[in-house]
């Protein structure tokens, strides 16, 4: 290969652009070039981007975001979109496409290894909800976010003797938030893989306030069957010795620099994912599992469903006495 295209695609992550700084100085390092498309698979359907040197991902390692930006592209899960992409691909000539995505990025790019054109994938998803590695980049500075969100809260809800409802993202997948009721102390976790009816989560919260707790907190997935406005409600119509309060993290979760361990990841993704594709591997995307990292087939990854962290919230619910 003589230049591989590069590509981040839907939800951003922290450690995206330290994984573009990894694939170009390995991709470099070999002889090759790189050509970053913006925009998500949008620029790469239009042909939109630039060519990176090693230069240009100096002082990006500890910046959150992505530098080539990125953005949601229905058009590429459709045939003609996919043919558009294959095009741009010829017209800068690139030999080969990495991409750093979710789930809906990942398909994308088994789409193109259909159309003849060597793919490598690597995890960002701060939902961790790819099948084939146990953790994706962003994950860890996220739940890092949550963490240092809701110590502040602790404070707060200390003082004024409050039950507080946080929202996490999550739209499909509770990892965030069974994760974060596990290092948060919450006395209870709401997720969308899983049924509580608004009467559980009063009975729990009002036990917290009997046991003397100073404050409570329940941790909700925004995907939810119960959202938490509905359980403020619910919680202040019946009365359960607590002020409840709403506190929605939103996207601050995606933002912010990456942490420690998915500065390390990502470095280690993008060498490890520009290694294999050049050295002639297409159609895979890079995978943990342990300390290891290992090539997997994007057919298995497109075709299967991670395990969310749900087996945690029981262990949440011990630990909240």
């Amino acid at each position: 290969m003589r230049r591989v295209g590069l590509v981040t695609s839907g939800g951003d992550a922290p450690g995206m652009n330290t994984a573009i700084r990894a694939v170009v100085r390995s991709a470099d390092a070999e002889g090759v070039a790189v050509f970053g498309f913006e925009d998500g698979y949008s620029g790469l359907i239009e042909g939109r981007g630039r060519e990176i040197a090693a230069r240009d991902v100096g002082d990006v390692v500890h910046r959150g975001g992505t530098m080539l930006r990125t953005a949601r592209c229905p058009e590429m899960a459709t045939p003609s979109g996919q043919a558009k992409a294959v095009e741009a691909l010829n017209r800068v000539g690139a030999d080969g496409l990495v991409v750093i995505g979710g789930d809906g990025s990942l398909k994308g790019a088994h789409a193109l290894a259909a159309h003849g054109v060597p793919v490598a994938g690597i995890p960002a998803s701060i939902d961790n909800d790819i099948w084939g590695t146990q953790m994706s980049l962003g994950v860890d500075s996220a739940l890092n976010t949550i963490m240092e969100a809701i110590d502040k809260l602790r404070d707060t809800a200390s003082s004024h003797k409050r039950a507080f409802l946080i929202e996490t993202m999550g739209r499909d997948s509770g990892y965030l938030t069974a994760m974060a009721g596990v290092i948060c102390g919450a006395e209870l976790v709401v997720v969308p893989e899983h049924e509580v009816s608004l009467v559980e989560v009063g009975e729990i919260v009002e036990s917290a306030h009997e046991r003397g707790k100073p404050h409570c907190f329940v941790i909700v997935a925004e995907g939810a069957s119960r959202n938490v406005d509905e359980i403020c409600e619910h919680l202040t119509v019946h009365g359960i010795g607590y002020e409840a309060r709403v506190t929605k993290l939103g996207h601050v979760q995606r933002g912010g620099s990456p942490s420690a361990f998915d500065r390390l990841l990502a470095s280690r993704m993008g060498a490890r994912a520009t290694s294999e594709l050049l050295s002639g591997r297409v159609d895979f995307m890079i995978g943990l599992d342990g300390a290891e990292l290992q090539p997997v087939d994007l057919a298995d990854v497109c075709a299967r469903t991670a395990q969310s962290g749900v087996r945690f919230m029981e262990l949440t619910r011990m630990l909240a006495r």
